[in-house]
């Protein structure tokens, strides 16, 4: 058979189509669409008519591909932005009788284990500990994990659609901003701080919007022969990461879109993005990191194998 899964995010709206044959499964297909559905309004919980409308247009452009593959179920997954906002169940309404598909708005929770199930079937993960960072547009999810399954996991409200509306940085950023900013995650961290300090780990999973573009990008640098979209998993050098980092963050967003492999739809939020993982990578301490290809659609596969989405 074959399977749509369309995750609704705060920046992107994504498609992945898998064929399923008994339990194994491969992705035949995915893409996105930039759809900023959180833009102008995340913050104040509620989503802008504007963004409706750009929302119903990337997902109509996934419907037209979706008609194209024979495709047997289509499951649909709302996630930051229509948890939070007041009207994302009128989103899912309007989606619902445009597109006759029905959209499941999950929990941070059934987020995180999503993203774990994803990951899980690509990274050798061990009985070291280690932490998975999916960074999102209205949310980031922090997991700790070894392969008896999730230690401890956290949702943040801390996507980059979310800092980028809040904070609205200069082009280039300035000093006084990013310490702002850092000032801001350092206090609305503090559970992820303690969590550490009870399972500690070196070893960073990072997965999802600016952390794939990221490692793009230092890919391109580094090695560039290599195709990290067509890779399951890619090891990131902290120095390496760090030399991307201080690139991105003394650029103007027209510098940005000429970087080898930047991702058009990521010129703005980027910024906040890498600062989110070196700020992550300072303060945890962080000695190894990995890009991870899999995350929630593949994750959502898996559980619908698994018969735990249905």
């Amino acid at each position: 058979m074959r399977l749509a899964i369309i995750d609704i995010g705060t920046n992107t709206i994504n498609l992945a189509i898998a064929s399923i044959n008994n339990e194994q499964y491969q992705i035949i297909f995915s893409s996105k669409e930039t759809a900023r559905l959180g833009r102008g309004g995340i913050n104040e919980g509620k989503l802008t008519p504007e963004a409706i409308e750009r929302g119903l247009t990337a997902i109509g452009k996934h419907v037209d591909t979706i008609s194209k593959f024979d495709v047997d179920r289509t499951i649909a997954i709302g996630t930051s932005a229509l948890r939070n906002c007041s009207n994302g169940p009128d989103f899912c309404n309007i989606v619902k009788e445009k597109y006759n598909i029905n959209v499941e708005i999950i929990s941070g929770d059934d987020e995180a284990q999503l993203i774990f199930d994803g990951v899980k079937q690509v990274m050798p993960i061990g009985q070291d500990r280690i932490l998975i960072l999916d960074i999102g547009g209205g949310s980031c999810e922090f997991i700790i994990a070894n392969k008896s399954g999730i230690i401890w996991e956290h949702s943040f409200e801390l996507g980059m659609a979310r800092l980028l509306d809040k904070f609205t940085p200069s082009d280039p950023i300035q000093p006084s901003e990013i310490k702002a900013i850092e000032m801001h995650l350092r206090s609305e961290l503090a559970p992820l701080y303690e969590a550490l300090h009870n399972y500690p780990t070196t070893t960073l999973v990072g997965t999802s919007g600016s952390f794939d573009t990221i490692a793009a990008i230092v890919a391109a640098m580094k090695h560039p022969f290599l195709n990290v979209k067509l890779s399951t998993s890619y090891n990131i050098r902290v120095s390496n990461f760090e030399e991307v980092h201080r690139k991105i963050i003394s650029s103007t967003a027209q510098q940005r879109e000429q970087m080898p492999q930047m991702d058009k739809g990521r010129i703005d939020i980027i910024v906040l993005g890498s600062l989110f993982i070196n700020f992550v990578v300072r303060e945890m301490r962080i000695e190894h990191i990995f890009q991870c290809g899999y995350a929630l659609k593949q994750g959502a596969v898996y559980q619908f194998i698994n018969g735990q989405l249905k």
